[in-house]
Parts: structure tokens; sequence; C-alpha cells
């Protein structure tokens, strides 16, 4: 492993370690979700350096890392926007509407699927197959938090409130 510039701040060693400490010894390659999670929440996204700094601190090879980072769509390695945008589009959100809300915020924020705006304010991830909220649909997840019965009205409003 190549030794690099980039630090895990104390709070993320410290969340990696809560989590280390849930599984027997030999078994943290467990911790690599929640350790990714912790960096991305601190970073915005995982670049090489963070991803090589988890797999240190966890005692990994760095392509055990690399390997999850790649797999789980939740996780970004390229710089996006600050404020994460996912669209459910699946058969309940598609049938009331959700087609509908995903183009409103196309449109509004002027980017599509994959995309963030110029400002660097929001990131439109790509389609999602589904985000378990069928009852309420249409729904979109902004930065981890649902938001459920949408229509173009609401969205504006939740777009709109975030700095």
């Amino acid at each position: 492993m190549t030794e690099s510039a980039y630090e895990l701040s104390a709070t993320v060693r410290a969340e990696i370690e809560r989590w280390r400490a849930k599984f027997p010894e030999g078994r943290q390659r467990s911790a690599v979700i929640a350790a990714l999670h912790a960096v991305q929440h601190e970073d915005g996204y995982l670049s090489p350096e963070a991803m090589q700094a988890v797999a240190a601190c966890l005692e990994l090879p760095p392509i055990q890392v690399f390997e999850v980072a790649a797999f789980y769509s939740m996780f970004e390695t390229r710089p996006v926007g600050r404020h994460s945008i996912s669209v459910c589009t699946n058969i309940s959100c598609m049938l009331c509407g959700g087609d509908e809300i995903l183009e409103h915020v196309k449109r509004k924020l002027g980017i599509e699927p994959g995309q963030s705006t110029p400002d660097g304010k929001f990131y439109l991830k790509q389609e999602f197959e589904c985000l378990a909220a069928c009852n309420n649909a249409p729904m979109m997840m902004v930065d981890h938090v649902y938001h459920e019965n949408l229509t173009p009205e609401r969205v504006d409003e939740i777009l709109d409130s975030l700095e």
C-alpha cells in the first residue's frame, strides 16, 4: 500500500473503531461499509486516498475497500454536489407520479441524473430502483432524509430550503 498525505479525522477514526469493535477479531472487513459512510459523510465523496486510509485503519488490503466502494451505489467516488438527491421511479412511485417528480427535479436544477449543479449545491443521483417507501409514493431522498407523498410544489419547498 502506498502512503498518502490523507489522514482520517479523529471523528471518522472513532466511528471506524466503534464499528470495528462490534465484530470478532479478524473480521474487521465487516466494518468497511460503516467506515466508508463515515468518510463520505465528512468529505462528500470517497477519494482513492481516503479509501487507502480506511484500508490502513482496518488493516485490510486496499482492494477490499475499493471493491465495496465500487459495488454499492450509495458511495460516490468522485466529487459531487453537497446535497444528494435520489428520486424513486420504481413501480409504486412511477404509478403515483415518480417519473413526473424526476422530470420536475431535472428541470428545476437543470441537470440530468449523475450530474451536479454548476454551483456544486445539488447532485442528482442515477435513478434508484426502490427506496423502500412504497406506501407513501412518490418519494425522494435528500441527504438520506426521506420525503414522501411528493408534489412538484413540495419538491420546490424542500429544495429551496436547503443551504
